[in-house]
């Protein structure tokens, strides 16, 4: 047994400990090395990723664990924030960033003042209505409804850049719920405006855009799809207006007026109203087609009304009450109280009244034994409402096919329509 001094162990057990330090680091140095070849591969393949916009990025971050993935994206945001730039818009995006950039300074706010009669029935100025409209001509015309501007002292169109200016009216048709503004532009003002579409064409199912001013936020772009065609609705003015479109774009109070738009921003509908029982959107809105926009607009900047094709008769709607006491079998259609003498229709072999009676009150007579009109060309009619909705794009000169109820029969007339 060999025997070591005090001397001897301190020194060996001093070699022993630097031995051993030496070892640990040397080791914690190539397991560092290592870890920095991997970090730096990792880094090359995310560069290369971003730069090609590849989904390589999303699966070598996928690969790596939760802590990795947040110390990247905090220390590389300036490499990140650009793969958002690199990512296009979907085409859809595009298209509704590029019909609103189109269409949005064409779209004006309406705001009216009506007169009122106070508590000793003087008259004062009070806020009326408001809504939306569409530039449809250089010149200052703007296309409305006429519910949006109805019983209006003034009004006021506001445009995108907030100048606001005094309108008159150029005309209003109560049929189509269609009215024609007109403000006139500072000179040196070039107005954008909207072009129409071709509402015949749409499908169910076709993407729609609309414009508008609900409840005052000027310029709201809402999308949706023409969930229905060729709908009859009733307007706030008793009117049924025909082939009006349905769609699911939110439109609320203060969309009336404005224009629906396809993606190509033509203007195939102008927003009328919704079915709702709370007075917001619902998802059902319906709007005035534009094929019927274009000839009122066109009649009521020419001559200030819409020239339409009538009937040269007077009319009463049909009832319960009337029929009992006419002896009619039907209580539905319209009944022909007069005939006007050498008109049209009685060339055509319509026949009037014959026999007076009180109607409503002591100072209305009609006329009852005469035709009852229960349809105009294809289009059944039950009642005044019907009527006007039937002949609403007939114009003067033009034929209709009648059938009339007479003697409990069904009888066939080819009616030439007046002014």
């Amino acid at each position: 047994m060999k025997l070591y001094s005090r001397g001897q162990m301190v020194r060996s057990t001093l070699a022993g400990a630097v031995i051993a330090a030496l070892i640990v680091i040397i080791f914690s140095l190539k397991i560092n090395n290592k870890s920095d070849n991997q970090n730096g591969e990792v880094k090359e393949v995310l560069a290369t990723s971003v730069e090609s916009g590849s989904e390589t990025s999303e699966e070598v971050l996928t690969s790596t664990s939760l802590e990795a993935d947040t110390s990247f994206l905090q220390q590389n945001a300036a490499t990140v924030i650009p793969v958002a730039n690199v990512s296009s818009y979907t085409q859809e995006e595009q298209q509704n960033i590029n019909v609103y950039s189109l269409c949005n300074e064409a779209v004006v706010n309406i705001n009216t003042q009506i007169v009122a009669l106070d508590w000793f029935l003087e008259p004062y100025v009070q806020d009326g209505g408001s809504g939306s409209g569409s530039i449809i001509d250089k010149r200052g015309y703007i296309l409305t409804n006429v519910h949006v501007i109805q019983n209006a002292s003034k009004i006021y169109v506001s445009l995108f850049d907030g100048t606001q200016y005094e309108a008159e009216v150029v005309g209003k048709d109560l049929d189509s719920d269609l009215a024609v503004i007109k403000f006139t532009p500072p000179e040196g003002i070039e107005l954008k405006t909207i072009a129409f579409g071709d509402s015949s064409a749409l499908k169910v199912g076709q993407r729609l855009i609309a414009i508008g001013n609900p409840f005052g936020l000027e310029r709201t772009m809402t999308t949706g799809i023409v969930s229905g065609l060729g709908r009859p609705i009733q307007n706030s003015n008793n009117r049924i207006i025909r082939n009006m479109i349905q769609t699911d774009a939110a439109i609320n109070p203060g969309n009336s007026g404005g224009p629906l738009l396809d993606t190509n921003g033509r203007m195939v509908g102008i927003n009328t109203m919704i079915k709702s029982s709370s007075g917001s959107s619902s998802g059902v809105g319906f709007a005035v087609p534009s094929e019927t926009a274009v000839r009122v607009v066109s009649d009521l900047i020419k001559y200030g009304k819409v020239n339409r094709g009538k009937i040269d008769a007077t009319f009463v709607q049909n009832s319960q009450r009337i029929a009992r006491y006419a002896g009619l079998d039907i209580a539905t259609g319209v009944l022909v109280s007069q005939v006007t003498a050498g008109g049209k229709a009685e060339a055509a072999g319509m026949k009037g009244g014959t026999e007076a009676a009180y109607y409503g009150s002591r100072r209305d007579i009609i006329y009852i034994g005469g035709d009852v009109i229960i349809q105009i060309d294809n289009i059944a009619v039950s009642t005044l409402a019907d009527y006007y909705s039937a002949l609403e794009s007939k114009k003067p000169g033009d034929k209709v096919t009648v059938i009339v109820r007479r003697n409990k029969k069904n009888v066939t007339l080819t009616v030439t329509l007046v002014e």
